[in-house]
């Protein structure tokens, strides 16, 4: 690999990294249950915003993404932009819900509108994702960076560093101090990625001749036909926008930090916040991933077709690993100095994403399992059982993580595991806030219905390596359907669900009416709907350009 790394860069890295540890201790909150669970719901909306940004730039969108943005163009894309017309629903419908409850967690919603059995599956279903998707996946890319950066260090002692940086102020200081932690990440985080981004195109020889190299073909498209390996319309249409709900909707990591908001309109601000900061991305992550075809990252010459090839054969007929191109890009093209801050803002980055999940697990294991069987009122022994939570998790992550590796690409990893195991969780939040017939009996059913239908299909692709031949975006949106069919059959030959559970926990249309009257008078640019459709209409425009 070109570059080498100064020991001017390596003392910015560890002094970035102790400020910020220092910072966000400063900064915490764990006198009591609420303040270190939701740091006192007191964030004001670029708190959530910047905090929601820092913890979703995990290694799906940050390795991952400029990964695939190598291996087949932009389209990767389509998960970001769809992601905010998914954050505009979700804040307009959802949203209000959720912190008008006074939930701790999203199953225990679940539990409010259902029964406790949906809750306890969803939140076990959770915790196992946030530890091996999740916290595994971000220890593994600030590993693969680090590694880059120090080739004879075993890579499982980097894992174990990057989880005690980011296990030192999470354990310590609760959700207060990792979202003050990721307000500062992020920052630093956009500002050196725009920097790469710049230098990136220039080292192609800017936008014009950008586009000139990749114009044929579909690089640089969004909408790709049926039979693309990425993302084919359909699954651009149905299984993206499913993927998106649940981890803008259903995801307790990204929904604490709206439930931390001082108030509904603070957490809807702060959703569309981090929508407007998503279109960007393309610019900053995923155009830098197809530069590096351009400029001959890997040494390789002109060897490599102008075709898009699979991760794997990628790495088997090249030599390509399509997880270093971030790192790679950064260690060729930034100087001196501007190297140690970008990395520290990598590292920062995606051990928010570790500190927010740990944050999420801790929770939920405390919230929907502990206090459940063990009745505890001292607040604060909740908290040290929380802290307990999360150093076990951490302990777990870091085991795993190693094993990532064995994958093809970190964005294939995560999908396609989320895209087996969300769909009939979205669909039992969609059957319940919509439809007042829905009763627990069914959405238990179609739950464990989904679930076992998820199993067969990881059995069948994994377990005896047989081609399905369906793409699993395509398959989410039918895990979905045939599990909203069992939940509303089942609802409708058993009994009505209790008044009192319909009443609070679904949308009718006097809400919308109610907030009508309520946003009379306000100035636009305070008033949440005009923003939505503002930013709607920036995203559709950006389809327009890229279609």
């Amino acid at each position: 690999m070109e570059g080498t790394v100064s020991a001017i860069d390596i003392t910015i890295i560890v002094l970035f990294v102790i400020g910020i540890i220092g910072w966000a201790l400063r900064n915490r909150k764990s006198s009591d249950s609420e303040s270190y669970f939701l740091a006192g719901k007191s964030m004001s909306w670029p708190m959530v915003g910047l905090s929601l940004f820092a913890a979703s730039i995990s290694s799906s969108t940050l390795i991952g993404h400029s990964g695939e943005g190598f291996i087949s163009g932009i389209a990767v894309f389509n998960y970001n932009l769809m992601a905010v017309f998914v954050m505009i629903f979700f804040a307009m419908f959802f949203l209000p819900f959720y912190i008008k409850s006074g939930i701790y967690t999203i199953p225990e919603f679940l539990e409010r509108r259902f029964d406790g059995r949906s809750r306890l599956y969803f939140s076990f279903i959770t915790i196992i994702g946030n530890i091996f998707l999740d916290a595994a996946a971000a220890l593994y890319t600030g590993a693969l960076i680090l590694k880059m950066m120090f080739p004879d260090i075993d890579m499982m002692w980097i894992i174990i560093g990057m989880g005690v940086v980011a296990g030192s102020y999470t354990i310590v200081g609760g959700l207060s101090s990792v979202i003050n932690a990721d307000a500062i990440q992020s920052v630093i985080l956009l500002v050196g990625s725009i920097i790469l981004s710049i230098l990136c195109f220039d080292s192609i020889g800017g936008w014009e001749n950008f586009v000139d190299r990749f114009h044929n073909g579909v690089w640089l498209k969004l909408i790709r036909p049926i039979d693309d390996p990425t993302v084919p319309w359909p699954g651009l249409l149905f299984g993206v926008t499913i993927l998106s709900f649940y981890f803008w909707g259903n995801n307790q990591v990204m929904v604490q930090r709206v439930l931390s908001a001082k108030s509904i309109d603070e957490g809807r601000k702060g959703i569309l916040f981090v929508g407007f900061l998503y279109m960007f991305t393309l610019f900053i992550f995923i155009m830098p991933g197809l530069i590096a075809r351009g400029i001959d990252l890997f040494g390789i010459g002109d060897t490599l077709p102008n075709e898009i090839m699979s991760g794997s054969v990628l790495k088997e007929a090249y030599g390509i690993n399509t997880d270093e191109v971030y790192p790679r890009l950064i260690v060729k093209l930034l100087p001196v100095g501007l190297i140690g801050v970008i990395i520290a803002a990598m590292i920062s980055a995606l051990t928010s994403t570790l500190s927010a999940t740990l944050s999420s697990v801790s929770t939920l294991f405390t919230m929907d399992f502990y206090s459940r069987y063990v009745k505890v009122s001292d607040s604060k022994k909740m908290v040290k059982i929380g802290q307990i939570a999360s150093f076990v998790a951490l302990v777990i992550a870091i085991s795993w993580a190693p094993f990532i590796q064995k994958f093809d690409s970190l964005v294939g990893y995560y999908q396609e595991m989320v895209s087996y195991i969300a769909p009939p969780i979205v669909g039992a939040f969609f059957i319940g806030v919509f439809w007042k017939r829905a009763n627990a009996i069914g959405a238990f059913t179609g739950l464990m219905f989904g679930l076992t239908v998820a199993f067969l299909i990881m059995g069948l692709k994994y377990g005896l390596e047989i081609n399905i031949g369906i793409h699993y975006l395509m398959l989410a949106p039918l895990l979905m359907m045939i599990s909203m069919v069992v939940m509303a059959v089942v609802s409708l030959c058993t009994s009505l669900p209790p008044a009192e559970k319909v009443e609070t926990n679904t949308w009718k249309v006097q809400l919308w009416k109610d907030e009508t009257n309520e946003l009379k008078g306000v100035a636009w640019y305070k008033n949440f709907r005009v923003l939505c459709a503002i930013l709607a209409f920036l995203c559709l425009i950006e389809y327009l350009v890229f279609i």
